[in-house]
Protein backbone atom coordinates (compact mmCIF):
# COMPACT_ATOMS: atom_id res chain seq x y z
CA UNK A 1 0.00 0.00 0.00
CA UNK A 2 1.18 3.42 -0.92
CA UNK A 3 0.14 6.14 2.05
CA UNK A 4 1.00 9.50 2.39
CA UNK A 5 -0.09 12.13 5.01
CA UNK A 6 -0.94 15.42 4.37
CA UNK A 7 -1.82 18.49 6.13
CA UNK A 8 -3.60 21.45 5.66
CA UNK A 9 -2.72 24.25 8.09
CA UNK A 10 -5.59 26.50 8.00
CA UNK A 11 -8.37 24.44 9.60
CA UNK A 12 -5.30 21.89 10.75
CA UNK A 13 -6.79 18.73 8.98
CA UNK A 14 -4.68 15.99 8.20
CA UNK A 15 -5.68 14.16 4.96
CA UNK A 16 -4.95 11.00 4.23
CA UNK A 17 -3.74 9.23 0.96
CA UNK A 18 -4.35 5.56 0.05
CA UNK A 19 -3.22 3.90 -2.87
CA UNK A 20 -2.54 0.43 -4.20
CA UNK A 21 0.27 -0.42 -5.61
CA UNK A 22 -1.34 -3.06 -7.98
CA UNK A 23 -3.95 -1.28 -9.62
CA UNK A 24 -3.11 2.15 -9.15
CA UNK A 25 -6.03 3.06 -7.71
CA UNK A 26 -6.27 6.23 -5.03
CA UNK A 27 -8.43 7.47 -2.39
CA UNK A 28 -8.16 10.46 -0.32
CA UNK A 29 -9.51 10.71 3.20
CA UNK A 30 -11.12 14.35 4.23
CA UNK A 31 -9.66 16.07 1.71
CA UNK A 32 -9.60 19.85 1.92
CA UNK A 33 -10.74 22.19 -0.84
CA UNK A 34 -7.89 24.74 -0.66
CA UNK A 35 -5.61 21.88 -1.22
CA UNK A 36 -6.80 20.52 -4.14
CA UNK A 37 -3.67 21.28 -6.43
CA UNK A 38 -1.35 19.84 -3.98
CA UNK A 39 -3.63 16.51 -3.70
CA UNK A 40 -3.96 16.38 -7.34
CA UNK A 41 -0.10 16.78 -7.34
CA UNK A 42 0.84 14.54 -5.29
CA UNK A 43 -1.17 11.70 -6.44
CA UNK A 44 0.51 13.05 -10.28
CA UNK A 45 3.82 12.20 -8.63
CA UNK A 46 3.07 8.63 -7.20
CA UNK A 47 1.89 7.78 -10.78
CA UNK A 48 -1.75 7.19 -8.94
CA UNK A 49 -5.54 7.83 -10.35
CA UNK A 50 -7.90 9.03 -7.54
CA UNK A 51 -10.83 6.52 -7.50
CA UNK A 52 -12.64 7.61 -4.49
CA UNK A 53 -12.75 10.69 -1.80
CA UNK A 54 -13.63 9.85 1.82
CA UNK A 55 -15.32 12.01 4.59
CA UNK A 56 -15.14 11.19 8.07
CA UNK A 57 -18.19 13.48 8.85
CA UNK A 58 -20.12 16.71 7.53
CA UNK A 59 -17.45 18.75 8.56
CA UNK A 60 -18.04 22.31 10.32
CA UNK A 61 -13.98 23.89 10.06
CA UNK A 62 -13.58 23.12 6.43
CA UNK A 63 -14.96 22.43 2.80
CA UNK A 64 -14.81 19.08 1.63
CA UNK A 65 -12.82 18.98 -1.92
CA UNK A 66 -15.00 15.95 -2.57
CA UNK A 67 -17.05 17.37 -5.14
CA UNK A 68 -14.46 19.46 -7.11
CA UNK A 69 -12.46 16.70 -7.21
CA UNK A 70 -15.04 14.45 -8.79
CA UNK A 71 -15.46 17.58 -11.56
CA UNK A 72 -11.74 17.58 -12.17
CA UNK A 73 -10.78 14.06 -12.22
CA UNK A 74 -13.53 12.05 -12.25
CA UNK A 75 -13.36 10.43 -8.35
CA UNK A 76 -16.87 8.94 -7.09
CA UNK A 77 -17.46 10.39 -3.92
CA UNK A 78 -18.39 8.27 -0.56
CA UNK A 79 -19.81 9.37 2.77
CA UNK A 80 -21.26 8.20 5.19
CA UNK A 81 -24.68 6.52 4.28
CA UNK A 82 -26.28 7.93 7.44
CA UNK A 83 -25.95 11.59 6.64
CA UNK A 84 -28.34 10.59 3.36
CA UNK A 85 -26.41 13.21 1.24
CA UNK A 86 -28.38 13.21 -2.37
CA UNK A 87 -24.97 13.96 -3.89
CA UNK A 88 -22.68 10.82 -2.66
CA UNK A 89 -21.55 8.36 -5.21
CA UNK A 90 -21.17 5.69 -2.71
CA UNK A 91 -22.80 5.27 0.68
CA UNK A 92 -20.57 4.11 3.31
CA UNK A 93 -21.63 1.94 6.39
CA UNK A 94 -20.75 -0.18 9.28
CA UNK A 95 -20.37 -4.02 8.46
CA UNK A 96 -19.24 -3.17 4.42
CA UNK A 97 -16.07 -3.02 3.65
CA UNK A 98 -15.06 -0.44 0.99
CA UNK A 99 -12.62 -2.42 -1.24
CA UNK A 100 -10.15 -0.70 -3.48
CA UNK A 101 -7.93 -2.95 -5.41
CA UNK A 102 -5.89 -4.15 -2.40
CA UNK A 103 -6.94 -1.22 0.00
CA UNK A 104 -9.92 -2.80 2.50
CA UNK A 105 -11.18 -0.04 4.75
CA UNK A 106 -13.69 -0.88 6.96
CA UNK A 107 -16.15 1.62 8.08
CA UNK A 108 -17.10 2.11 12.19
CA UNK A 109 -20.18 4.18 13.19
CA UNK A 110 -18.56 6.75 15.86
CA UNK A 111 -21.33 9.43 16.67
CA UNK A 112 -20.55 11.56 19.41
CA UNK A 113 -18.46 14.74 17.56
CA UNK A 114 -21.64 14.57 14.97
CA UNK A 115 -24.33 11.58 14.72
CA UNK A 116 -23.27 10.24 11.47
CA UNK A 117 -19.54 10.32 12.17
CA UNK A 118 -17.52 7.18 10.73
CA UNK A 119 -14.40 6.14 11.14
CA UNK A 120 -12.58 3.90 8.81
CA UNK A 121 -9.98 0.84 10.24
CA UNK A 122 -7.09 -0.45 8.25
CA UNK A 123 -5.20 -3.36 8.86
CA UNK A 124 -2.65 -2.08 11.34
CA UNK A 125 -4.33 1.42 11.89
CA UNK A 126 -7.56 3.67 12.22
CA UNK A 127 -8.41 7.01 10.53
CA UNK A 128 -10.66 8.33 13.68
CA UNK A 129 -11.67 11.58 12.22
CA UNK A 130 -12.49 14.11 14.54
CA UNK A 131 -14.13 11.51 17.19
CA UNK A 132 -10.21 10.14 18.68
CA UNK A 133 -7.35 13.13 18.71
CA UNK A 134 -4.27 12.76 19.94
CA UNK A 135 -4.55 13.35 23.63
CA UNK A 136 -8.18 14.49 22.84
CA UNK A 137 -11.28 14.48 20.85
CA UNK A 138 -13.38 16.70 19.45
CA UNK A 139 -16.24 18.91 20.49
CA UNK A 140 -19.46 17.37 21.06
CA UNK A 141 -22.18 20.39 21.26
CA UNK A 142 -22.86 21.00 17.67
CA UNK A 143 -24.28 18.65 14.83
CA UNK A 144 -26.49 16.73 17.35
CA UNK A 145 -23.08 15.98 19.25
CA UNK A 146 -23.42 13.83 22.12
CA UNK A 147 -20.61 13.05 25.01
CA UNK A 148 -21.97 9.96 25.92
CA UNK A 149 -22.50 8.68 22.76
CA UNK A 150 -18.21 9.97 21.64
CA UNK A 151 -17.16 8.24 25.17
CA UNK A 152 -19.32 4.77 23.95
CA UNK A 153 -17.71 5.07 20.61
CA UNK A 154 -14.18 5.39 22.05
CA UNK A 155 -14.30 2.82 24.42
CA UNK A 156 -16.30 0.40 22.51
CA UNK A 157 -14.96 -0.07 19.04
CA UNK A 158 -11.79 2.30 19.23
CA UNK A 159 -10.27 1.17 22.35
CA UNK A 160 -10.93 -2.69 21.17
CA UNK A 161 -8.32 -2.59 18.04
CA UNK A 162 -5.88 -3.89 18.81
CA UNK A 163 -2.81 -1.80 21.55
CA UNK A 164 -0.23 -1.50 18.46
CA UNK A 165 -2.91 0.22 16.06
CA UNK A 166 -1.83 3.26 14.82
CA UNK A 167 -4.35 6.29 15.42
CA UNK A 168 -4.14 8.76 12.63
CA UNK A 169 -6.53 11.53 13.75
CA UNK A 170 -8.50 14.18 11.59
CA UNK A 171 -6.77 16.90 13.28
CA UNK A 172 -3.87 17.85 15.04
CA UNK A 173 -2.68 21.42 16.60
CA UNK A 174 0.48 20.85 17.46
CA UNK A 175 2.53 19.44 15.53
CA UNK A 176 1.80 15.71 16.14
CA UNK A 177 0.73 13.41 13.68
CA UNK A 178 0.25 9.81 14.77
CA UNK A 179 -0.64 8.15 18.28
CA UNK A 180 -1.49 4.49 18.76
CA UNK A 181 -4.96 2.80 20.49
CA UNK A 182 -2.76 2.25 23.56
CA UNK A 183 -0.74 5.58 24.04
CA UNK A 184 -4.70 7.29 24.10
CA UNK A 185 -5.75 4.53 26.33
CA UNK A 186 -2.91 5.64 28.28
CA UNK A 187 -2.87 8.92 28.53
CA UNK A 188 -5.74 10.44 26.87
CA UNK A 189 -6.18 13.30 29.25
CA UNK A 190 -10.28 13.25 28.85
CA UNK A 191 -10.82 9.44 27.67
CA UNK A 192 -7.78 7.78 28.86
CA UNK A 193 -5.95 6.60 32.46
CA UNK A 194 -9.77 4.65 33.28
CA UNK A 195 -11.76 8.34 32.70
CA UNK A 196 -15.25 7.43 33.44
CA UNK A 197 -17.89 8.44 31.40
CA UNK A 198 -19.42 10.66 34.06
CA UNK A 199 -16.13 12.43 34.07
CA UNK A 200 -16.07 12.53 30.51
CA UNK A 201 -19.28 14.53 29.97
CA UNK A 202 -18.63 16.87 33.08
CA UNK A 203 -15.41 18.10 31.32
CA UNK A 204 -17.08 18.20 28.02
CA UNK A 205 -19.57 20.38 29.71
CA UNK A 206 -17.62 22.64 31.40
CA UNK A 207 -15.19 23.56 27.95
CA UNK A 208 -17.52 26.29 27.32
CA UNK A 209 -16.00 26.68 23.24
CA UNK A 210 -16.57 29.60 21.20
CA UNK A 211 -19.09 29.17 18.55
CA UNK A 212 -17.33 27.95 15.46
CA UNK A 213 -16.32 30.79 13.36
CA UNK A 214 -16.73 29.04 9.81
CA UNK A 215 -19.68 26.26 10.77
CA UNK A 216 -22.56 28.23 9.17
CA UNK A 217 -21.09 28.39 5.88
CA UNK A 218 -19.40 24.90 5.89
CA UNK A 219 -22.13 22.76 6.90
CA UNK A 220 -24.37 23.76 4.17
CA UNK A 221 -21.87 23.49 1.99
CA UNK A 222 -20.68 20.31 3.23
CA UNK A 223 -24.51 18.64 3.04
CA UNK A 224 -23.65 19.45 -0.69
CA UNK A 225 -19.99 17.56 -0.82
CA UNK A 226 -18.61 20.65 -1.08
CA UNK A 227 -20.01 24.02 -2.28
CA UNK A 228 -17.70 26.74 -1.48
CA UNK A 229 -20.50 29.89 -0.47
CA UNK A 230 -20.33 32.76 -2.57
CA UNK A 231 -21.07 35.47 0.52
CA UNK A 232 -17.88 34.19 2.63
CA UNK A 233 -16.72 37.56 4.86
CA UNK A 234 -13.05 38.32 3.95
CA UNK A 235 -11.66 37.33 6.85
CA UNK A 236 -12.60 33.44 5.85
CA UNK A 237 -12.64 33.62 1.99
CA UNK A 238 -8.88 31.92 2.60
CA UNK A 239 -11.17 28.96 3.12
CA UNK A 240 -12.15 27.98 -0.11
CA UNK A 241 -9.09 29.79 -2.19
CA UNK A 242 -5.82 27.74 -3.31
CA UNK A 243 -3.14 27.52 -0.24
CA UNK A 244 0.13 28.40 -0.88
CA UNK A 245 1.62 27.14 2.27
CA UNK A 246 -0.39 23.73 2.94
CA UNK A 247 3.12 20.89 3.60
CA UNK A 248 3.02 17.84 4.28
CA UNK A 249 2.98 16.32 7.52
Amino acid sequence: MIFRQLFEPLSGTCTYLLGCADTGAALLIDPVVNSIDRDLAELQRLGLRLAYTLDTHIHADHITAALQLKQRVGSRIAMPDFDRLPCADVGLAEGTPLQMGSVVLQPLHTPGHTDGHHAYALADRVFTGDVLLIDGCGRTDFQNGSAAALYRSVHDKLYTLADECLVYPGHDYQGRRVSSVAQEKLRNPRLGAGRTLEEFERIMGELKLPYPKFIDHAVPGNRRCGVCPDDLPEPLQAYCQNMTDSPQG
